[in-house]
């Protein structure tokens, strides 16, 4: 799915589920230590396709802004990807803050937030995600299934939610879940790649070494970094099923916040949709749009240049206003923010 909403000609399913978008962050992945530069992110607008992280630390304040770099330094304090799972993800955790700093010594955990833009059925199941303990779970019982690796126990000791497009979910940092078949997302999340993996193997039969389950902290700490609240599905839905809030709307653009300070402080999402033009104030902070739907053009000033479905755009904080055009059809576009 995600090779086709980039118009690829012969679009195809691979076994990577990610894209990650704008990213000055090196991925974590078991047996690919060699790739030096996987999950970076390269200007394809530039002549010679340079890393965006280099530009960034070239000249820090006008690509993040100043309030940003005096408080965040080079680090763009946040991480979007794409993510298209045509098989269902490894049941995970991330930490949070207190335990990224206590155990991992990083200023980051990895709090994320999923929007749904997308789905299909695979072998007759629905797009679904797995978020968080159902009554009755505790360290214990969490750590036997573990050792046993009874895969069909945990699963059946999440609960399970079947989602469909322009649903948007909060996965605080030490929430167990996991990803389900057939979703298409976009993902917005503090800037690690600490995962840590209760399950030994993928379903296409890749086995993690050990290291890559617990991220080098031994499993006893793994099972510290999960918190053992337990809920119901229907809490589970008002605790982290977020609601879109409209912020304006005439003939000519809508927009929505997805994510707000209410929410988190750790990032923010909105989405904009325009019929036919939007001029926005970037008020001194940098951007991450996507693209979702339509086309049309996008630009500052006299600087602009045509977008589609699929496109992903980092916007300077230096910019002042970003203006959207649509095409021949509304433009549709996620705009990621890092936090204030």
């Amino acid at each position: 799915m995600l090779e086709e909403w980039h118009y690829a000609q012969a679009p195809q399913d691979g076994n990577f589920p990610e894209e990650w978008v704008a990213s000055s962050i090196k991925a974590r992945n078991p047996g690919r230590e060699s790739k030096t530069e996987e999950g970076l992110s390269r200007v394809s607008m530039l002549g010679g396709g340079p890393l965006l992280k280099e530009l960034i630390e070239q000249d820090p304040v006008s690509f993040l802004g100043r309030g940003h770099f005096e408080k965040y330094g080079c680090n763009m304090a946040v991480l979007v990807k794409m993510i298209d799972s045509l098989s269902r993800l490894i049941i995970q955790v991330h930490p949070d803050k207190e335990f990224a700093k206590n155990v991992m010594s990083s200023d980051y955990g990895k709090t994320e937030a999923w929007y749904i833009i997308g789905g299909r059925e695979i072998d007759g199941q629905e797009p679904y995600v797995l978020i968080g303990f159902k009554p009755g779970m505790t360290k214990e019982k969490w750590r036997m299934l573990f050792d046993k690796q009874d895969i069909d126990g945990m699963l059946n000791a999440l609960n399970k939610l079947a989602v469909k497009p322009g649903e948007v979910y909060l996965i605080e940092g030490g929430v167990p879940h996991a990803i389900g078949t057939g979703c298409f997302l976009i993902e917005i999340q503090e800037p690690t790649d600490y995962t840590m993996r209760v399950e030994r193997k993928t379903q296409q039969g890749i086995v993690f070494p050990d290291e890559h389950c617990h991220q080098g902290i031994g499993f006893d700490k793994m099972f510290d970094c999960f918190h053992y609240d337990c809920y119901t599905e229907a809490e589970v839905v008002k605790r982290w099923r977020l609601t879109p809030k409209l912020l304006s709307r005439d003939q000519s653009a809508e927009q929505w916040a997805l994510i707000n300070r209410e929410a988190t402080e750790l990032f923010e999402m909105q989405r904009v949709i325009v019929r036919q033009g939007l001029d926005r104030k970037m008020n001194g902070r940098y951007c991450i749009a996507i693209i979702s739907e339509g086309g049309g053009c996008i630009g500052s000033g006299n600087d602009k240049f045509d977008v589609c479905r699929g496109d992903l755009v980092f916007i300077p904080a230096s910019v002042d206003t970003i203006s959207f055009e649509a095409g021949g059809e509304p433009l549709e576009a996620i705009l990621c923010f890092p936090p204030k």
